[in-house]
């Protein structure tokens, strides 16, 4: 399989994450993808021919690999790594759709058509619900259909047209059960960093939506606001000296009655 498009596809999605989303990206190229194909893919390349039975009857190894192996490892291994990237290219198609309207109007719609914020909030939120989800079913599928991360090497078979019980042995049982718990321990991690950047996003998106309807707008005076209270001051009546001075009036009055 060629993984070089969705890297590339994927790199392209990575400018419009959040930091906690490109440390996802990081873990998921690091991890699982370059593991995968550096390592995965070879330990399982001839994983039928690697399980071998003690026994010479016709159909009855092929019988076994098929009860204890219905889907390929390193199959759903591959499926879960397309399902959990796609969900991701939601954010670039809407970012997408942004840039298609502005160019369609000829004018700018949005302050930053990357900014996490009305529609492409909702698209992101749903991106990281459906990679949680589909991390969390492909780990359940992985433990239900193979009775957990185990491999052990020595299987009982009894299965038709098998004579009796057989013993079936699996190659590179050791490396298999390693590169298991590297991946079940990388979609967990990822898991992780999904419901972190969940709680990020809308915590951060709570907190602008208290600011902008609860938090009290601060009185501004105007530069002009001085200069009116000097007008009143200004035109504030002035107290008559004669009334103020009650004892200078009488003599006066005195004076003149002389």
């Amino acid at each position: 399989m060629n993984w070089g498009f969705l890297e590339n596809v994927l790199s392209g999605v990575n400018k419009y994450s959040t930091g906690i989303g490109r440390i996802w990206l990081s873990v998921l190229f690091l991890f699982r993808i370059l593991v995968y194909v550096a390592a995965a893919e070879q330990v399982w390349k001839d994983e039928q021919k690697d399980f071998t039975c003690n026994t010479r009857q016709p159909g009855c190894e092929i019988a076994c690999f098929d009860h204890f192996f219905p889907i390929s490892q390193v199959r759903l291994w591959a499926m879960q790594l397309i399902m959990v990237s796609t969900p991701s290219l939601l954010v670039a198609l809407h970012v997408a759709y942004r840039e298609h309207r502005e160019a369609k109007h000829k004018k700018k719609l949005y302050k930053d058509k990357t900014s996490i914020d009305g529609g492409l909030f909702c698209t992101y939120i749903v991106s990281l619900i459906f990679k949680t989800t589909f991390e969390v079913g492909s780990l359940l599928a992985f433990y239900f259909v193979y009775d957990g991360f185990e491999m052990p090497i020595l299987l009982k078979c009894r299965e038709n047209p098998c004579p009796n019980l057989v013993d079936c042995f699996i190659g590179k049982a050791t490396e298999k059960k390693i590169f298991l718990y590297i991946m079940g321990c990388t979609s967990i991690l990822c898991i992780t960093l999904n419901i972190i950047e969940l709680t990020y996003i809308m915590w951060k998106q709570l907190l602008k939506y208290v600011r902008r309807h609860y938090t009290p707008e601060e009185k501004t005076f105007s530069r002009s606001e001085p200069l009116a209270f000097a007008e009143l001051r200004i035109r504030e009546p002035t107290a008559n000296p004669a009334t103020n001075h009650p004892q200078t009036q009488n003599e006066n009055l005195s004076v003149h009655s002389c």
